[in-house]
């Protein structure tokens, strides 16, 4: 109960940071909002929806590297419905939701735990390199270095014997029973590939906010930093506040704050959007079901943990 109220306290503090600068710079923020291309903001919205599929394809590669192969629209289904849990406040909702959706398409919890996992570590390590790659002469940042030094600790962990290592210790924490496989080194590389260029789109939906021409690096590197700090502020759900207060951060110096505020607050808004597009259509789109998938029992370490042959949507084995 006090960790929940701690959590709600400091996305209120968060939040009304972020409502005082916006309040200081009311006229001119809401000027900025204004003066924004509603071409530039539905380029916004379209170039998000596109980063996220290209997570999501990077997030079934991984799944598919553990042993469960499922097809995209079913991917989508389990990642995107799933990870609305993560506006509740609290890290345990969007992960129980994914993984109860995986056991319904045949994923194990524990699979699904570990492509939660695998996911967001490839994510925070791809998006603190382009930061530190794209912003080295921002001051913001450099007042920050001590986040690069998170870069190499997480391009060893991205080795497949460290990562399930580290995995492996994580379920017995959680009391599952222990991987089965090592995932795939080619299964890392190609899901840093696809998550690369997730944030190189992430990148293009700050570059049409902000309205300069030349700022599309820097746009692409204040985005990841944004994201970044707001997922690693782990007691803030979905970062809240936090990631808009970074890219002003960033932003402000170059386009002026009330410009970064007005970028900030349409990011936020695009991305809630396109979280529910997303839910909305693969719910629609990954709802069948087969009905002879197999449903598992949960794997506390009390119960079975065989796993059947992982099968597609005929229900016949995978070849």
């Amino acid at each position: 109960m006090l960790r929940r109220l701690l959590r709600v306290v400091l996305a209120l503090v968060a939040l009304g940071f972020l409502g005082y600068g916006l309040a200081a710079n009311w006229e001119e923020t809401t000027a900025a909002v204004a003066a924004m291309s509603p071409w530039a903001v539905l380029g916004a919205f379209a170039a998000v929806l596109l980063g996220q599929f290209f997570m999501l394809v990077a997030w079934r590669e991984i799944l598919a590297g553990l042993g469960t192969r499922v097809p995209l629209r079913v991917a989508g289904r389990i990642m995107f419905v799933g990870q609305l849990g993560k506006y509740i406040p609290g890290a345990v909702w969007a992960y129980a939701a994914m993984m109860d959706l995986g056991r319904d398409h045949g994923s194990p919890p524990r699979r699904t735990f570990a492509t939660i996992s695998l996911g967001l570590v490839i994510n925070i390590g791809v998006a603190i390199s382009i930061a530190a790659a794209t912003l080295g002469s921002q001051e913001v940042v450099r007042q920050a270095w001590y986040l690069v030094l998170l870069v190499p600790v997480i391009i060893v962990c991205l080795h497949p014997k460290v990562l399930t290592w580290g995995l492996n210790l994580a379920l017995r924490v959680a009391r599952k029973e222990p991987l089965e496989s090592v995932l795939p080194g080619r299964t890392v590389v190609v899901a840093v590939a696809w998550t690369a260029l997730g944030w190189l789109v992430y990148g293009v939906h700050i570059w049409l906010l902000a309205g300069v021409t030349d700022l599309y690096i820097v746009a692409t590197g204040a985005y990841a930093f944004a994201w970044a700090t707001g997922i690693l502020t782990v007691v803030v759900p979905a970062g809240v506040g936090i990631r808009e207060g970074a890219l002003v951060l960033v932003l402000g110096p170059i386009v002026g704050t009330p410009a970064a505020l007005a970028v900030a607050i349409v990011s936020r808004l695009a991305f809630t959007l396109s979280d529910a597009t997303a839910a909305g259509v693969s719910w629609l789109l990954g709802r069948q079901a087969p009905s002879n998938t197999p449903v598992y029992a949960d794997q506390n370490g009390s119960g079975s943990t065989a796993l059947t042959p992982d099968r597609n949507l005929s229900g016949s084995p995978e070849t």
